[in-house]
């Protein structure tokens, strides 16, 4: 069936001008703010300019006025989206943080969802007062703290919880390894900017003041829905998945099963968000419509029960900022369903976005909000076009014959249902995917090719499971109020069979999910790097296609020809600066020593202490710099692999490697009497090694770069690294300063990697 092609008119849709006008505002701020001056006087003078220019073009009768008249306002929503940006930057005020000094006590409150890690609690404290020099002062800042789980008198924090602090946090940390993920700006763009691990002993708790009782509330809702899943939902792992199913709350979720959610496409399903409220939402307006669909006033009534749901389910489910942001994209859907402007859903979702980020502009670089809005445009524009290319109804309806018994035409019209809502849900599914495929290889480097096969079964399992988790929230509620009153334990047989039922359902479709991957290993597109240009290339070049499988016009598949070949083009380019680039890297990873030696696409990653990295260090530490650079040939090896042929000078001596010319020097335990000078360009101390500066100067020369690695402690890196600065020698402490990179001159193509002899 051929689908008719319409063009989006920007006269019908004002918000989706105004919501670009916007973005582009806030993104100058991103790249440009830090020179941008005070704006709001300008903001001000701006709105005057419009104002007068509006009455003018209303009195001119020529059309060009009246478009002056509209871009104006265009630069004035752009000038608004970087000034909103630059007031709600909390680092900008002068009773920040950044400008107090030194810090002796704080006072805060705890702001946040505590994270429960192996052996740390994690969460949000936003600071309202700091004693410096002994006089207090009001202050405001977030800082994310950690408290550890396991020491004497650690208690989890609380939402709401006042603190009296001893001692200053300290400013987030940049990335310390090459391609880290740079949790500094990931902290920034919630305006935290400092960090602290807090003992018991170093906070006091005064109060319990939350900055927001309804949100305390709801929080303290969703801790005690979490208690009926955890009195009926026995499995450990089913109840993990349940939580994080319906409530959101991933805590108890462990790394095998994230990971296997991760390579097949369906981490979505663990998080609440724009899938639970949309099915939440279209269930509700689906029973609605069938028993009260022809009733008076029922457009409007039946989106007021939406809405009051839906908010209902944000509040019981902790208001988190996801379920949040999609409560307030469904609200906008409910209301233009009632007042019957459904069909503009682009303008629809134009306003959600616009109100948003008028409430925080910083959502514009939340991976889930450019995730949840793009999905839903592609979806709303590609899934109505997708699905009209098959008609499965239709094809089933021809093979049906009047001769036919009346149990076979039942069947082919029951077949014809089925592979239709099969082909709807394919449909969806790639829509979703056309949106979202670029920022899942900008910010995760991968692209599971099962996505398809894996949210086809997974997603009605999960839809399924999710309605029965909220029955039985709703049945162990009453049934336990009634024990309460009558005392008959017999009225927990149904939520217990309920939850039975529940958790087979979890476990049905958790095992698909780990079926479909065990199935599929080769599925996961992995280490695949795209820098910002590229990605938006790749979404230009998507518009392209778009715009030509629309108009049908040759000059779009130019358009997207060429910018494919810009795209290509700056793939090899990238690769061939890779093909010729040799570097050595001393990794700073906690407690560990680390080299790597990359050349062209392949690196070897050595740990010299001869215990290999576990896997949270190769994927957070190492792996994201090897992705990022390309590496496609990486070999992990515990100890000095004997290829290198490493030579020990004396037992317990240093050891010597020379690589593409490049000499360095690791020294674990210490430097004989009498060693002989051995010029080097490097000098890795390790695991506190007992040496002395001018030992070190006379051994391996002046030029030497003397490194502290991770194994060092920080009393020992303080102590030695004065000596060694006084006696003329450079040094570097990978744990505060971060890897140590050399980038090292090709050589000729017959060389190898050597030690020195």
């Amino acid at each position: 069936m051929a689908v008719r092609s319409t063009t989006i008119s920007w006269a019908t849709h004002p918000a989706v001008r105004l919501v670009l006008a916007l973005v582009l505002g806030i993104v100058i701020w991103f790249y440009w703010g830090a020179s941008l001056p005070e704006l709001l006087p300008w903001l001000a003078a701006a709105e005057v300019l419009y104002l007068g220019a509006n009455l003018w073009a209303a009195r001119a009768s020529t059309p060009g006025a009246h478009d002056a008249a509209g871009l104006l306002a265009l630069g004035v929503v752009v000038l608004a989206g970087t000034t909103i940006a630059q007031q709600a930057t909390e680092s900008r005020r002068s009773e920040h943080l950044y400008h107090q000094g030194s810090i002796e006590f704080y006072r805060a409150v705890v702001d946040d969802y505590t994270v429960v890690r192996p052996n740390t609690y994690a969460t949000t404290l936003r600071v309202s007062a700091v004693r410096v020099a002994g006089q207090w002062r009001h202050a405001l800042g977030g800082v994310r703290v950690s408290v550890p789980r396991y020491e004497a008198n650690a208690q989890e924090p609380r939402y709401g919880q006042v603190w009296l602090v001893r001692g200053a946090p300290t400013p987030a940390k940049a990335p310390l390894n090459p391609g880290e993920f740079d949790y500094r700006r990931y902290l920034g763009y919630h305006q935290i900017y400092h960090q602290q691990f807090v003992h018991p002993d170093q906070y006091r708790v005064l109060a319990v003041q939350p900055p927001n009782w309804l949100r305390y509330y709801s929080m303290q809702a969703a801790k005690h829905l979490e208690g009926v899943f955890r009195r009926y939902v026995t499995a450990k792992r089913e109840f993990a998945i349940a939580d994080a199913l319906v409530l959101g709350l991933k805590d108890e979720v462990d790394s095998d099963t994230k990971q296997a959610y991760a390579n097949t496409g369906t981490t979505h399903i663990m998080a609440v968000s724009g899938l639970q409220v949309g099915l939440l939402f279209g269930v509700l307006q689906l029973i609605l419509g069938r028993f009260f669909g022809n009733t008076r006033g029922f457009r409007v009534w039946s989106a007021g029960v939406g809405l009051l749901v839906i908010w209902a389910y944000a509040f019981l489910t902790g208001l988190s900022a996801s379920v949040l942001r999609a409560a307030v994209m469904f609200s906008f859907v409910a209301g233009a369903r009632a007042v019957g402007r459904q069909s503009n859903m682009y303008n629809t979702l134009a306003v959600a976005a616009f109100c948003l980020l008028l409430y925080d502009p910083y959502l514009l670089v939340d991976v889930g909000f450019q995730l949840s809005f793009l999905a839903v445009l592609s979806i709303v524009y590609l899934q109505p076009r997708i699905a009209a290319w098959i008609d499965a109804q239709e094809w089933t309806a021809r093979k049906i014959r009047p001769w036919q018994p009346r149990w076979q035409q039942k069947l082919l019209g029951a077949a014809g249902w089925a592979l239709d809502a099969v082909w709807q849900a394919v449909a969806l599914s790639l829509a979703a995917q056309v949106a979202t495929f670029p920022l899942g290889l900008f910010y995760f480097h991968q692209f599971p090719l099962s996505f398809l096969l894996s949210n086809l079964v997974a997603v009605p399992l999960s839809s399924l499971a999710l309605y029965v988790g909220l029955g039985l929230q709703a049945v162990a509620f009453l049934a336990e109020g009634a024990v309460r009153l009558t005392g008959l334990q017999a009225l927990l047989c149904l939520p217990r069979s309920l939850g039975w039922v529940f958790e087979k359902l979890i476990w049905l479709f958790n095992e698909y999910i780990v079926w479909v991957g065990q199935a599929m290993p080769g599925a996961l597109v992995t280490g695949i790097h795209l820098t910002p240009p590229q990605t938006w290339l790749l979404y230009l070049l998507i518009a392209l296609l778009l715009a030509f499988v629309a108009w049908r016009r040759l000059v779009w598949l130019g358009a997207a020809a060429l910018v494919l070949l810009v795209f290509s083009g700056s793939r090899v380019t990238a690769a061939r600066a890779v093909a010729t680039d040799k570097r050595l890297i001393i990794y700073s990873i906690p407690r560990r020593s680390a080299l790597g030696l990359h050349d062209g696409a392949s690196a070897l990653i050595i740990t010299p202490d001869s215990m290999p990295l576990n896997h949270t260090e190769q994927t957070y530490r190492v792996l994201p710099g090897l992705i990022e650079r390309g590496n496609r040939q990486v070999r992990y090896v515990a100890g000095w692999p004997p290829q290198l042929a490493v030579r020990h000078l004396g037992q317990g001596g240093p050891v010597l490697l020379s690589w593409h010319g490049k000499r360095v020097a690791y020294v674990s335990q210490r430097l004989w009497k009498g060693q002989q000078p051995v010029p080097v360009d490097m000098v890795v101390l390790r695991r506190n090694a007992r040496v002395w500066p001018e030992q070190l100067l006379a051994t391996f020369g002046p030029r030497a770069l003397v490194v502290f690695d991770s194994s060092c402690r920080s009393w020992y890196v303080e102590r030695l690294s004065a000596a060694l600065q006084k006696v003329g020698l450079r040094v570097h402490d990978v744990t505060a300063q971060g890897a140590v990179v050399q980038r090292v001159a090709s050589a000729p193509m017959k060389e190898q990697v050597v030690l020195s002899n």
